[in-house]
């Protein structure tokens, strides 16, 4: 169960960085609301297919599963952390935010979630308490980080989300040594 929390929480985190980026630009109460329940869906119903994927493949792969699920989690957690270095000179700017593009960025931080769904469920996670924790924890950290994107800055948003690679590869290492 901690494994899970600290994923959701490395998960929510890239929300987090986003919605701090859309907070510098100012938002009103309505699309506060829209951006942090899109972020929540998609953060929630991305993991569903991996899940499911890695409860299947798990029976398979029987000892190797949590050997495999940590790998990919570090995988995951690498590929963030590097893109977070990448993009620390870019400028934050304003975010024409209508509809379509709310749902664009919520699928584009959530595709990760496919690939932690699966090591989730090679881990034999019940997947109802992990979509539910993992949606909460990124509506949660989603509404935070838009009210304090105008107050912290574009600075907080890329160390966010290099903390959330760091988290996943410490989650990951954790799995596949079989610590949790």
């Amino acid at each position: 169960m901690l494994a899970l929390l600290l994923v959701a929480v490395s998960l929510g985190l890239t929300n987090f960085a986003a919605a701090i980026a859309i907070g510098i630009t100012g938002v009103d109460r309505r699309l506060r609301l829209r951006v942090a329940l899109a972020f929540g869906v998609f953060e929630a119903g991305m993991p569903i297919v991996g899940l499911l994927l890695g409860h299947q493949v798990s029976h398979a792969l029987g000892a190797q599963a949590h050997l495999i699920g940590g790998v990919l989690l570090i995988a995951t957690g690498a590929y963030t952390a590097a893109q977070a270095l990448r993009t620390a000179d870019r400028a934050a700017t304003a975010l024409d935010l209508h509809s379509g593009r709310i749902v664009l960025l919520a699928a584009s931080l959530s595709i990760d979630n496919l690939i932690v769904g699966f090591a989730l469920g090679t881990y034999n996670v019940p997947i109802a308490i992990a979509i539910a924790l993992i949606a909460l924890v990124s509506i949660g950290l989603s509404l935070i980080g838009l009210e304090l994107g105008d107050r912290l800055g574009a600075r907080i948003e890329h160390n966010s989300e290099l903390l959330a690679g760091i988290v996943l590869i410490c989650v990951g290492t954790v799995v596949a040594a079989d610590l949790l």
